[in-house]
């Protein structure tokens, strides 16, 4: 081969190398379509300064255990996630870290027309007792995965608030999409749930009511988080400080101004699908859950933790205090 022919292969092939690399070390981002994720869709929208996800890769997931197993075998550089998947895929060995919340207390419960007078007209820790000696039957509550946020605040309130059996009910585990279609059809009595499947229901079934909020169902609960490879931290800081400074700007927004980031979020949520009162009305209803300091969960995530190991739901080991990494959030005060 010539000199100078052999000289253009090589150049090539280079050429063809890196350009291999940087699309292997592009910034993978797992998220769901969910209100609880609404920074993430300010950001993306270009409401904020910074838009620090215009050139990662995107992908939408429908429940947190989806993306634990995706961070498990070695997916995603970032994950905008419940905080009870995050501790299952530490426990597991994943190499992730907290670096901001999204917000809390998220978790309500929602009760349909046939359960909703039991906790109107009498004590609610009495409420599925008197429901099933009426109806023959356990109520039928559906919620996301086991060991998910929404899976772990019910039984929590089952057992530590209501102080019943959680033979009681009848739980049935499901995605998003169809925890939501299971409550518009009837199919369920109630949910453990949240935004914006709360509004939907709300607005689609006049006989539906949230019979305990968040605060109620397990104090200051910890709910989506913004968590980071350590890896990612090690090898460009300066994009995790830009990501954690366009997330809080980004919570300031939806708390401030939700009219203005409506349609942001509403190009995400539901696949795009849900109408824009439904999604302005969830996002001020959650105004005083949107929040992005991670110091506001600390407690709270050791007591979700401990609670976990109880139930049997996390196996690990797992040192919360080390799950977070506050430093990022810290230089914006």
């Amino acid at each position: 081969m010539p000199f100078t022919t052999k000289l253009l292969f090589l150049t090539m092939l280079l050429a063809s190398s890196m350009a291999g690399a940087q699309a292997t070390t592009t910034t993978e981002v797992g998220y769901m379509p969910i209100i609880p994720d609404s920074q993430t869709f300010v950001v993306l929208d270009h409401q904020t300064r910074d838009n620090p996800l215009a050139n990662t890769k995107l992908i939408e997931f429908q429940d947190g255990p989806e993306i634990v197993q995706a961070l498990l075998a070695g997916q995603l550089d970032v994950a905008y996630v419940g905080i009870g998947p995050v501790m299952v895929a530490r426990s597991k060995g994943a190499d992730l870290k907290v670096v901001a919340t999204n917000i809390v207390s998220q978790i309500s419960f929602l009760a349909l027309g046939d359960l909703a007078p039991y906790f109107s007209n009498g004590a609610a820790q009495t409420a599925f007792e008197r429901f099933a000696k009426d109806k023959g039957r356990k109520p039928v509550i559906t919620t996301f995965p086991r060991g998910s946020v929404p899976d772990i605040v019910l039984q929590y309130w089952l057992q530590n608030v209501l102080k019943v059996s959680p033979d009681s009910v009848r739980v049935i585990y499901q995605g998003a999409a169809q925890a939501q279609q299971a409550l518009l059809t009837g199919a369920v009595d109630g949910a453990a749930i949240l935004e914006p499947i709360i509004s939907t229901v709300l607005a689609r079934q006049p006989d539906a009511k949230v019979v305990a909020d968040g605060s109620v169902m397990f104090p200051d609960q910890p709910g989506a988080v913004l968590a980071v490879r350590e890896k990612l931290i090690q090898q460009n800081p300066a994009f995790v400080q830009k990501l954690v400074a366009a997330h809080v700007q980004a919570t300031g927004l939806l708390r401030d101004d939700p009219e203005k980031v409506a349609p942001a979020v509403q190009k995400y949520v539901g696949g795009g699908r849900l109408p824009a009162p439904i999604v302005l009305a969830a996002l001020k209803r959650s105004h005083d859950q949107f929040s992005a300091d991670p110091h506001r969960i600390l407690k709270a995530t050791q007591d979700m933790y401990d609670y976990q190991k109880k139930l049997g739901t996390l196996q690990g080991k797992l040192d919360v205090q080390g799950l977070f990494d506050t430093q990022f959030y810290d230089r914006l005060k």
